[in-house]
Formats: C-alpha cells, sequence, structure tokens
C-alpha cells in the first residue's frame, strides 16, 4: 500500500511581502529620495546663484585677504592670502582646544573626585562649583572672565609685575619670550628619550611587583637616591622661598643650603614625612603670602603675613593626616626615580652641549612693552572659560565613574589595607574610566565646538576670521560655510576615533 505524502508546499506568496526583500526596497527608495532632495538643493542653489550673477569656486583662497588678525601663530599681514587666514582661524581654534582640553580634564579629575572625599568642607566646596558653573550659560561667564576680569586690569604703565618678569594689565598677559639656539633641539631629543625610558621603567617595575609583590632593588635603593636628590633641590628652593616671608631667612646666605642639606639626609631616615611636610608649608606659606600681597594689597603686612602662615598651617595639616609610607614600598611607586631621569638626563644633555636658552625680557616703555610674548585677553577669557565650565562636566563623570564601580571593589582593597588614595589609583580609577571615557569623549567635543564662542569676546578663531571676516568680505558664503563645517567634522571625528582607541584598550576583556 502506498504512503500518500499529505505535507503540502508552502503557500508561495509575492516577493515584495518577503521581509529582506522589503527591507532592502525600503532603504533604496528613501536614498534616492535624499540624492533627489540634495540634487534640487544643488540644482536651485545655482540657478538662484547664477541670478544673482555669483560664481562659485573655492579660488578666492589665494586672492589677497587686505585685513589683519591681532593675535597669529603664524606670519601674517594685509598682503597674505585669504588661505592663510583659515590656517590662521583653525591653528588658533585647535590651540584653544588643547589647552582646554588638557587643564578641564586635570581639574575635572580633582573635583570628581573632591566631590566624594570625606572631609566635609571639601566635598561641599566641589558640589557647590559643579552646580553654579555648569548652571551659568557659557557665554555668561566668557564675559565676566573678558569684561569684569581681563579688562578691569591696570592700565599698561600701571600693569602688575609677577615674578620671572611676567606682567598683567588690560591688554593681556605678556611674559618671557623663549630664545633656543640650534643645540637645543639635542636636549628636546634628551628630554623625549628620557621621558619614554622613565615610562619604561615604571612599566618594568610594576610588572616585577606584580609579579613577585616587590619593586627590583635597583629601583628602590635607586629611589632613596633620587629622593635624597629631589629633596635636596626642593628644599633650596622652599627655603629661599620662605625668605621673601621671613626676612630673617633671607639675611643668612647659607642658609637655603644648609637647610636643603638637612633635609636631603633627613629623607634617607625613618622621618623623611617630616621633612616632606616642612618643604609642603613653607612653599604654601610663600605662595599664599604672595598671592594675598597682590589681592589685598590695601591691608596691613601683618594682616597679610599671619593669614598667609593660617594657610601654611592648612596644608601642613593636611600633609600629616596623610599617608606616611615612605616612597618606595610594595602599594606605592617610587616616582622620584624616573622624575630624577626625567629632569637630570636633558640637564646634562644641555651642560655638554652647551645649549643655550636665553629670555627676550619684556620692557616697559613709553605707551607698551617692548620684547617678550603677549597674550591677549581674548584668549585667556576664553581658555579660563571653557576650562572651568567644562571642567564643571568632566566632575560629574568622574564622581558618576567612580559611585558606578561595585562597593565590593572598595571593600576588598580596604581588606588588603589599602588607604584611601591608594584604592582610588590602584582599584577603583582604572575601573571607573571605563564609565568615565564615553561621556568625557563627549565633553571633549563639546569644548572644541564651544571654542566658536570666542568670536564673541573678539578672540581670531575660525568662526571669527574665516566665517566672519572672510565671509564678509568675499560673499563666498556656501564655499566658507563648507570649509568650516567640514573642519568641525574631521576634529570631531578625529576625537572621537582617538577616545573610541583608548576606550578599547581599557575596556573588559571577556574571557
Amino acid at each position: 500500500m502506498a504512503v500518500q505524502d499529505n505535507l503540502a508546499a508552502p503557500p508561495r506568496t509575492a516577493f515584495y511581502n518577503d521581509p529582506v526583500i522589503r527591507g532592502i526596497i525600503y532603504q533604496i527608495v528613501v536614498a534616492g529620495l535624499v540624492v533627489a532632495f540634495l540634487a534640487w538643493i544643488i540644482f536651485n542653489t545655482a540657478q538662484n546663484l547664477a541670478a544673482q550673477n555669483k560664481s562659485t569656486g573655492f579660488g578666492f583662497l589665494f586672492e589677497t585677504s587686505g585685513f589683519g588678525i591681532s593675535f597669529t601663530l603664524i606670519p601674517f599681514d594685509r598682503s597674505s592670502y585669504y588661505w592663510q587666514a583659515f590656517v590662521v582661524g583653525l591653528l588658533n581654534t585647535l590651540l584653544v582646544a588643547v589647552i582646554g582640553i588638557v587643564f578641564a580634564t586635570m581639574l575635572g579629575f580633582v573635583l570628581g573626585v573632591a566631590r566624594l572625599s570625606s572631609n566635609w568642607l571639601i566635598a561641599r566646596f566641589a558640589t557647590v562649583y559643579v552646580e553654579v558653573i555648569r548652571n551659568i550659560p557659557l557665554l555668561l561667564q566668557l564675559f565676566f572672565w573678558y569684561f569684569a576680569v581681563l579688562k578691569a586690569m591696570p592700565a599698561v604703565r600701571q600693569s602688575f609685575e609677577l615674578p620671572l618678569s611676567i606682567f598683567v594689565n588690560q591688554r593681556g598677559i605678556i611674559v618671557p619670550r623663549p630664545l633656543p639656539d640650534a643645540e637645543i633641539f639635542w636636549v628636546v631629543v634628551a628630554a623625549a628619550a628620557a621621558l619614554v625610558g622613565a615610562i619604561a621603567l615604571v612599566v618594568w617595575a610594576t610588572r616585577v611587583r606584580t609579579r613577585t609583590g616587590h619593586y627590583p632593588v635597583s629601583v628602590a635603593q635607586g629611589s632613596r637616591f633620587a629622593g635624597a636628590i629631589v629633596a635636596f633641590l626642593v628644599g633650596y628652593l622652599a627655603i629661599s622661598m620662605l625668605g621673601s616671608v621671613v626676612p630673617a631667612v633671607s639675611a643668612v646666605s647659607f642658609l637655603p643650603l644648609i637647610g636643603a642639606l638637612v633635609l636631603a639626609g633627613l629623607s634617607l631616615t625613618k622621618y623623611g614625612f617630616y621633612g616632606r611636610v616642612f618643604i609642603g608649608t613653607a612653599i604654601g606659606w610663600a605662595v599664599a603670602d604672595f598671592l594675598l600681597s597682590g589681592m589685598f594689597g590695601w591691608l596691613p603686612r601683618g594682616v597679610i603675613v599671619l593669614g598667609a602662615a593660617l594657610i601654611a598651617l592648612g596644608v601642613a595639616w593636611t600633609m600629616l593626616t596623610s599617608d606616611r609610607r615612605p616612597a618606595a614600598t610594595e602599594g606605592k611607586f617610587p616616582l622620584a626615580l624616573p622624575i630624577l631621569i626625567v629632569v637630570a638626563i636633558p640637564a646634562l644633555v644641555y651642560w655638554l652641549t652647551g645649549a643655550s636658552l636665553a629670555f627676550e625680557i619684556p620692557v616697559l616703555e613709553r605707551f607698551n612693552f617692548a620684547g617678550g610674548l603677549q597674550l591677549v585677553p581674548e584668549m585667556v577669557a576664553l581658555v579660563v572659560g571653557l576650562t572651568i565650565y567644562t571642567a564643571a562636566f568632566i566632575a560629574e563623570n568622574v564622581r558618576s565613574g567612580i559611585q558606578a564601580v561595585s562597593k565590593g571593589q572598595t571593600e576588598a582593597a580596604s581588606s588588603l589595607g589599602l588607604r584611601e588614595g591608594d584604592r582610588l589609583r590602584l582599584v577603583v580609577v582604572p575601573q571607573a574610566m571605563r564609565v568615565i571615557i564615553p561621556p568625557l569623549t563627549s565633553q571633549y567635543l563639546n569644548l572644541t565646538k564651544n571654542s566658536s564662542l570666542g568670536a564673541a569676546i573678539g578672540y581670531p578663531e575660525l568662526v571669527n576670521v574665516f566665517m566672519g571676516t572672510t565671509l564678509n568680505q568675499t560673499g563666498k558664503a556656501i564655499e566658507v560655510i563648507a570649509i568650516t563645517m567640514l573642519v568641525y567634522l574631521t576634529l570631531s571625528l578625529t576625537t572621537s576615533a582617538f577616545m573610541n582607541w583608548y576606550n578599547a584598550r581599557v575596556a573588559l576583556v571577556e574571557r
């Protein structure tokens, strides 16, 4: 008896009912509509330009600009071309963006950690900073720093004179201009090689500690010697600075040398911690006295010295309650050795090659300073405003990243005897970076794009120079706007690519 197959063939459907084919058809239709829309815009724009007898093209970039720019990193005058004006604006934008990103990152990380500090005063200060700064419009902050702070500075002849021949007035900040000779090239090469060597030393020593539980003996012993040298140099500087506050110290010429030798010897003993406290207190006292004298010069000298002394006591108390372990322990890397390598090797090459790094000191003449390097107030206000504003958002990213780390990680680190600073540095922050980096990328992009607000205070960045003056003089709106948009798109994609690469490096590796 034959077995009849009762399995019927599936019903055939039209091809356009297939989900895969239907999805492809939708994509083709949408792509066609987009292309048609762009073609219509281009055709309509060409017709309108032709009706107005306007030509298109990028030939204007090689025409003479006929205007000057107040702040440039490359030579530029009225006889320069428009493409050179574009390069000037681009370099000025990159300068502000790079400086702002570096300082905003450092300030943001400090504030983010401070918000989680167990110290009530530090935590409240960081909280107030973040909540106030991020809720004030950036443009308003730029106006404050430019008009209320920098433009309120004294005139040129009444300039504030800071140490190292730095002058501050209404026209900006005038600093000495470095004048290196040809031999400085080898010093720069030596500095780069020393930095690479120091990083390699840190990586190697850290791997040895991970494998054996201890840093190499050579690194531990070398760090003690390097610590003594660093203590001598910093101690000499601290005692010399203290002489500006306590005249009796400066009255004895050899006192800084003797004190530095004592501090260097003390660093080799178990009491080296107290030597570091003294150095920090002395430098804090001198710096606080300098700042208070500049801000409150109308107060009696005794009040200023007393206020600086109170600040120095606060520094001493903070250091006394901090980690007292020596420089080289199983939980802390001996930083004195790589620091000495980075500083000593270039200094040795500088001495052996006979290199010379002179500085052109600014000199006050009849109406302005001659020589030196002038940082225009527009650039200073823009950098300060972008740094302070972006740091508030970065601080929140850091705080949320740290809080995203499981509490068990902190408890495990505490059970191993790690102090609060080591818990953050070795356990919490490395894991928090995986949460911090994605929003941090957005803040870097925002800072770069927000630099265009410099046009509001007259800083010659890309939008001000190219989309402002160049567009007004040439009338090439389409070309100028297209180039500007392409620049910001390129900067954004480059920053995102680098941060995505770094994010992949610190991401969790699943087994």
